[in-house]
This record gives structure tokens, sequence and C-alpha cells, in this order.
């Protein structure tokens, strides 16, 4: 099971890195194994060549027992999987449209992305807009345990799009959707688009049990 976990991690990653979703050394990526600890992405690694034999292997109390040393954004990674107990994956990217958006001034902070499509409002919920926080910065944990583990995704301004999911598939196919209604955003930026209308998003969350008030 772990070895399976190991290297659906770092294919995950690759697939993200060879695709354009994060690029040189940046992102991280964590999953909780079976026994409450953690398998993360070392620091200074590239999505394109994590070794699944290196991943930092934390127990379930949260001591690093062996591989290299984790991302400097552990405290992000904590902060979900403290918070969320459903939280079975976190992914960390630096996508550039989803940055981009971010720095928009008129984005809502408490709903970072518009209702363009379906499929963010399905896979995410709200996304939380976090101001910006120097990399490695404890408060960006913080921030993130402040919402209480009610929202599943949160945008860090300036930085990057952070996603927990039930699993490793789950949170990479939820922050691509986040990255990909980014894209659309900046693409229809200017342009009076035809978005989902209240009663659609309504009706959404209704039928697909979303979390989305808190």
């Amino acid at each position: 099971m772990t070895t399976a976990l190991r290297e659906q991690i770092c294919l995950s990653a690759k697939s993200l890195f060879d695709r354009g979703l994060t690029g040189g050394s940046t992102g991280n990526i964590s999953a909780r194994m079976p026994d409450g600890g953690l398998l993360v992405s070392p620091t200074g690694t590239s999505f394109g060549q994590l070794d699944p034999g290196r991943l930092s292997h934390f127990d379930a109390s949260g001591r690093l027992v062996d591989g290299d040393p984790p991302t400097k954004e552990m405290p992000l990674h904590s902060a979900f999987y403290d918070t969320r107990s459903t939280a079975g994956a976190v992914v960390h990217l630096h996508s550039c449209h989803s940055v981009a958006w971010s720095m928009m001034p008129d984005v809502d902070p408490d709903n970072f992305l518009p209702p363009l499509t379906p499929y963010a409002i399905m896979k995410l919920g709200r996304v939380k807009l976090l101001p910006f926080f120097r990399p490695g910065d404890p408060a960006m944990g913080d921030a993130v345990r402040g919402l209480a583990g009610k929202r599943t995704a949160v945008m860090l301004a300036n930085h990057g799009p952070v996603v927990a999911g039930k699993d490793v598939e789950a949170a990479c196919n939820a922050i691509e959707e986040l990255e990909d209604t980014a894209r659309l955003a900046m693409m229809m930026r200017g342009i009076p688009a035809r978005m989902l209308t209240d009663a659609q998003v309504t009706d959404l969350v209704t039928h697909f049990d979303i979390a989305w008030d808190d």
C-alpha cells in the first residue's frame, strides 16, 4: 500500500509538471497514509523528478522518520490535515493563471472563482483568497486553521493555490479545475460573459450536496 501510494504521488506530480501546471522546483504534494502518517514531497525538488524512495515520511505524531527534509510549506499541509478529517491529500502549485487571477483588483476574497462552469463549484466549493505571505511563513498555516476546515481550497495571493482532496487523484483533479477556471476568467476578462446564474449555482450546490455557505 505504501509503495503504491509513493508511486502515485510521484506519477501525479510528474503529470502536473509535464503539462506546465507548476515549473522548476515549485509546488508540493502530500498524502495521508493508512496509519495516519504523511508522505510529503521534499524541499527543493521538482515535480518532474520526485523519487518515491526519498519522499519525506512523517509518522502519525508528526515526527519525520525517514526520507529527505520536507517542503518548507509543511504548515499549509498540516493545517488542512488537522482541520479536515476527510483530507487524504494536499496539493500546492504555482499555476500561472490562478496566480494572475489572484492579482486582479476586483476578485471576491470569499469566492475567488467566478461561476463560469459547474465543475469548479462541484469539485472545490467556494475558494478562499488569502493575502500574500512570505513563502514558508507559518502564518499561512494559521490562516488555513482560521477557516476551521470549512474550505477545501485556498488561493495564496501572488503565490498559488492549495487544495485538499479525499485522495491524491481527487486533489489533483480539483486543483486542475481551479487553474482551468482561473484561465477562463482571465480569457473572459473585460468581456460581458454569460456566467451561471445564482439559481443555477444554488441548484448545483443542492443537487451535489456541496458545502457552500460556510
